[in-house]
């Protein structure tokens, strides 16, 4: 099953598609880094944002999207912009996928419990991707 993380930063959803098979991960390839969310923030911009979202989606085919949660509150809170992006990601009316939220502390349990088999340098990836990476690996395993 393909699987979309995101991790939600300023207007971008910054995306990484993986798909885990028998314990063996591949990273499928994507010119499409991350997906951008217009300054306005009308609502006109958040229903393109989450069409171009659900685009994006049926072009790989994904079956799940996995969105590490903004902290609503403390030192590492959202922006009131995420949660905006965070709510049109969940209610995607055109997408058969489902949306599931990751909070840090079930991200940092279930590395734990399961490391990466691999270090993030050696998935060739940017590193803005890297939290993005991590909710799609959790993702999987939290089926």
């Amino acid at each position: 099953m393909l699987i979309c993380g995101v991790e939600l930063s300023g207007s971008d959803a910054v995306v990484c598609l993986l798909s885990l098979e028998g314990g063996q991960f591949t990273l499928p390839e994507s010119n499409v880094r991350r997906i951008t969310l217009k300054k306005n923030h009308t609502r006109r911009d958040l229903q393109e944002f989450q069409a171009s979202f659900a685009k994006f989606l049926a072009e790989h085919d994904v079956k799940k999207v996995a969105i590490k949660e903004r902290m609503p509150k403390g030192k590492f809170a959202g922006g009131a912009i995420s949660f905006k992006m965070e709510a049109a990601l969940q209610l995607m009316p055109e997408a058969d996928v489902e949306v599931e939220l990751l909070s840090s502390a079930t991200i940092k349990a279930t590395l734990s419990a399961k490391p990466m088999p691999i270090p993030f340098a050696a998935t060739g990836l940017k590193v803005f991707q890297e939290a993005a990476f991590v909710a799609a690996y959790v993702g999987h395993l939290a089926k």
